[in-house]
């Protein structure tokens, strides 16, 4: 009888126990295990034969247990040195594994099929530099594709500048005749130059322009309060640290990281979109599409191109672009989703998503937040297929205007409501590839903002992969720098006031006076 037979002759709990105990065994790298109960049976028959040796011996004794003790420790130490050698362990105790590559540069790195030199011209005296180089070693030893070599720039000037090496701690990257070059301190980035060099054609994220949308080219920092508070981009708006208008200059330079080109295109003059454009962005826009321009977007769509639409609460959407989405599957609904259980800090209008539609653009998406979104709704389309992607709590409702009085509206009926979407189909029976469309009721979370905050820009450049059908490239988000900042619950500002302006305060006063009291 095979052992498969057995196995089938048991109950199908026991069945998968004992297949689960197979792949569990099969698993453990046995090799190592041999090597490590070696070294550990070696040190018990040392640590025996010293337990078994008289105190008291002959000279000739004494001298062959000496020799056969010394022995033994070289032999033990020879072993264990070749154990090190053939496989090598790595053990990092810092906090933060600041000398450890992380998970997605070892992925990139395993996955290389194609051999790529790695020359790192780094400072001595940078300790981040030095770390990426032991980073950099790391990676090396797991894929013999990829190649390092470490040198210091200030001991070899001429050998950087043959390289076209300006700056510290610049690597340059070669695959064959094509050069990428980082300038970093973090593996990351390393990877990310990797990629942009695997990276076999030009990628362009066209980013719709001249309907007051969003702009690439802005600051990548701007803070301001939105939601059920206030929002306002005015001097005279409260709460508000104004240093330039809205952008998506956080968005473009990720995208670049990435190895992508961003790229400004406008429907006005109603020239088709370039074929190169892998995606459009469309991010808040302000002023109505003419139908012509509403045309220039339907042929792009019939043409199986992709495109992101992100809609602001407050943008009446015109006639045109509406009966387009309509035939895609989409309608947006005016108003602003009010959700009293799952939101961002202490605004119920900040919707916080951590559930998502199955879909190739949610895959591993973490928490993600969008201030002041609007509703989204699915209608029929034939040839059409339409994902919710996120969505609000069963516990929402629907406002008029999110300064407005709520009143109403808080005892009305309550539903969740999508918040963002995906389509994908032929716009016409007859077109000759599929378009991709995502549709969101809200821009703000792609903007500097709230980019870089929770899993906002994951979520941006996931839909952005998936638009331009790259969702099984490997999973690697640049790093987005943000500045440092505290926040604080209302309990915690309270209890704050209540030390630092009542409480100690008042021991001090109170102290005062009962050493006055005292001596008087």
């Amino acid at each position: 009888m095979s052992d498969q037979q057995g196995l089938t002759d048991l109950p199908a709990g026991d069945t998968s126990f004992l297949h689960s105990l197979l792949e569990s065994l099969q698993s453990l790298d046995w090799i190592n295990l041999g090597w490590f109960a070696g070294v550990v049976l070696a040190l018990v028959l040392l640590f025996a034969a010293g337990l078994k040796v008289p105190a008291r011996l002959a000279f000739a004794s004494r001298m062959a247990s000496a020799t056969l003790v010394v022995a033994a420790a070289v032999m033990v130490t020879i072993l264990a040195n070749v154990a090190l050698f053939r496989h090598d362990a790595h053990l990092d105790l810092t906090h933060d594994k600041a000398f450890t590559p992380s998970a997605e540069a070892g992925e990139v790195v395993r996955r290389l099929s194609e051999p790529i030199d790695v020359v790192y011209f780094y400072q001595k005296q940078n300790q981040a530099a030095r770390a990426l180089g032991a980073m950099l070693r790391q990676l090396e030893r797991q894929n013999a594709n990829f190649r390092v070599q470490q040198i210091d720039a200030d001991q070899n000037p001429a050998l950087a500048s043959s390289q076209g090496v300006r700056t510290y701690n610049s690597a340059v990257l070669r695959l064959g005749e094509r050069r990428v070059e980082v300038i970093t301190t973090d593996d990351r980035e390393i990877a990310l130059g990797v990629l942009r060099l695997l990276r076999t054609r030009e990628v362009v994220i066209c980013f719709a322009s001249g309907h007051g949308e969003y702009d690439i080219d802005n600051f990548e920092f701007h803070t301001h309060f939105e939601g059920a508070h206030n929002h306002s981009h005015n001097v005279s708006g409260t709460g508000v640290v104004q240093m330039e208008q809205h952008g998506l200059g956080r968005l473009r330079r990720a995208i670049e990281k990435l190895g992508l080109v961003a790229r400004k295109v406008s429907f006005a003059t109603g020239q088709p979109i370039p074929d190169d454009c892998a995606a459009i962005v469309e991010a808040n826009p302000r002023t109505r599409y003419s139908p012509g321009e509403t045309d220039v977007l339907r042929r792009y769509l019939e043409r199986g191109g992709s495109a992101m639409f992100l809609i602001e609460p407050d943008y009446t959407l015109d006639e045109s672009i509406a009966a387009l989405l309509a035939g895609l599957g989409i309608a947006v609904r005016d108003g602003v989703i009010v959700d009293p259980t799952e939101h961002y800090f202490t605004d119920e209008q900040m919707i916080a998503v951590s559930r998502y539609g199955a879909h190739p653009a949610t895959r591993g998406l973490a928490l993600s937040f969008y201030p002041g979104a609007r509703p989204l709704e699915i209608l029929a389309a034939p040839g059409v297929q339409v994902t919710p992607l996120a969505a609000s709590s069963g516990d929402s409702y629907i406002i008029a205007n999110r300064l407005g009085n709520q009143t109403k509206a808080k005892s009305g009926p309550r539903s969740s409501q999508i918040i963002v979407l995906a389509a994908e189909g032929r716009l016409e029976g007859s077109a000759a590839a599929p378009f991709r469309m995502i549709v969101a009721g809200d821009a703000d979370f792609a903007s500097n903002s709230f980019f870089p905050y929770l899993a906002n820009s994951d979520a941006v450049l996931a839909a952005i992969s998936w638009l331009t059908r790259e969702e099984r490239a490997p999973a690697m988000r640049p790093p987005v720098e943000v500045l440092p900042t505290v926040s604080l619950t209302g309990e915690q500002m309270r209890g704050i006031f209540l030390v630092t302006v009542l409480l100690i305060p008042g021991l001090i006063a109170f102290a005062g006076s009962a050493m006055w009291w005292w001596r008087r």
